[in-house]
């Protein structure tokens, strides 16, 4: 078995033939960019925040969203879920119902919530654009079984949000 480096400034060039670890491609020039697909990328290399592979400022508007604040924005839109389904029918049974109608529509037309808004978040596809009704359906549909959205990337982004190309940035 391979003994991991401790060295945080990179990792020791490979060797061949050793346990575990591929074989150098090619002497020479080439040698040099093997050792960066081979090791983790050192500081500096690698995408230094969530949502830099997409272009985004790492603070301030535009931003990813960070994860405290999309939590809280799904807390405030059940609680109102919860409110106008009791006013509605004097039962709390619909609020999944209600719930679903406000985040399919609103993420369709607005690109956000009513809680999202007032936590100054906002959903956009991964271009920029707007999510429209057919992929907030989607993204809607997968937040509402509630564990993938817990399942997240180095973006932040759920499987909700991976499966409908779109990622919830700051306004």
């Amino acid at each position: 078995m391979a003994k991991k480096s401790r060295n945080r400034r990179g990792p020791a060039p490979a060797r061949a033939g050793g346990a575990g670890q591929p074989a150098p491609a090619a002497a020479g020039p080439a040698s040099a960019s093997t050792t960066q697909l081979t090791a983790p990328p050192t500081a500096g290399q690698a995408e230094a925040y969530p949502g830099q592979r997409f272009g985004l400022p790492e603070h301030g508007s535009g931003s990813v969203a960070s994860m405290p604040r999309r939590v809280l924005a799904l807390f405030i839109d059940w609680l109102l879920s919860m409110l106008i389904a009791y006013w509605l029918t004097r039962s709390q049974f619909w609020t999944i119902a209600v719930f679903a109608v406000e985040v399919y529509v609103l993420t369709a037309t607005t690109g956000f919530t009513v809680g999202k808004r007032l936590l100054g978040i906002t959903t956009i596809r991964t271009n920029g654009g707007p999510v429209g009704f057919r992929w907030s359906l989607v993204r809607t549909a997968i937040l509402l079984t509630v564990v993938p959205p817990l399942l997240t990337d180095r973006d932040l982004r759920g499987l909700h949000d991976r499966a409908s190309d779109t990622i919830v940035v700051r306004l």
